[in-house]
């Protein structure tokens, strides 16, 4: 799964949440600017601008679509990274450490905490299905909630076709599943907001 499919994933993303109608408005973000966890770069509680850039926008969001793929059963250190807001959807894919920008953020303050969450993935294999439960365990520590279903990781190699020669998204089940996990992640999010 090369890293400009998630990247064009980013279009059936918001064609998805056009369709739900529901207020939902994506955004991308590029988190390649990050430098590495350092915390000698943390001064008098300020971080270096990416990383205060980064905080907010995480900061600001309710809940949080994660897309990564696999590489020996665990997180890649590619990122795609989805944010889904309420009423804002922050799509991130770039080629930083995706543990670097979860490190960044749960930095004090823990700006992760209490929201909501999803993970995709594709790849060979699983489709990153092993990945995703890497991810899930880091998310114990730093107090995100994930939603347990729907699941969404996706044999990108195995017949049918699941992307066309651009690397656009084609595959109608495959588009149907994504829907749902934003649907559920919405709703999710929603809960833990007391909505």
């Amino acid at each position: 799964m090369k890293l400009e499919h998630w990247c064009l994933c980013f279009d059936v993303v918001i064609d998805i949440s056009k369709e739900l109608n529901n207020g939902v408005k994506v955004e991308y973000v590029d988190i390649s600017p990050l430098p590495m966890l350092n915390t000698d770069l943390e001064v008098n509680g300020t971080f270096p601008p990416a990383v205060e850039a980064f905080r907010q926008k995480i900061a600001e969001a309710d809940c949080y679509l994660f897309a990564s793929p696999e590489y020996n059963f665990s997180v890649t250190g590619s990122l795609n990274f989805l944010q889904k807001v309420i009423f804002a959807m922050l799509f991130v894919p770039s080629v930083a450490p995706l543990k670097n920008a979860i490190d960044w953020a749960s930095r004090p303050p823990n700006v992760w905490a209490d929201k909501a969450a999803a993970v995709v993935s594709a790849g060979g294999g699983w489709g990153g299905g092993r990945s995703q439960y890497h991810l899930r365990q880091i998310g114990v520590f730093i107090d995100l909630h994930f939603i347990n279903k729907p699941e969404f990781y996706l044999n990108a190699f195995e017949p049918p076709a699941k992307f066309d020669a651009d690397g656009t998204l084609i595959h109608a089940e495959s588009k149907e599943r994504l829907k749902k996990v934003l649907l559920s992640l919405h709703a999710y999010a929603l809960r833990l907001k007391g909505k």
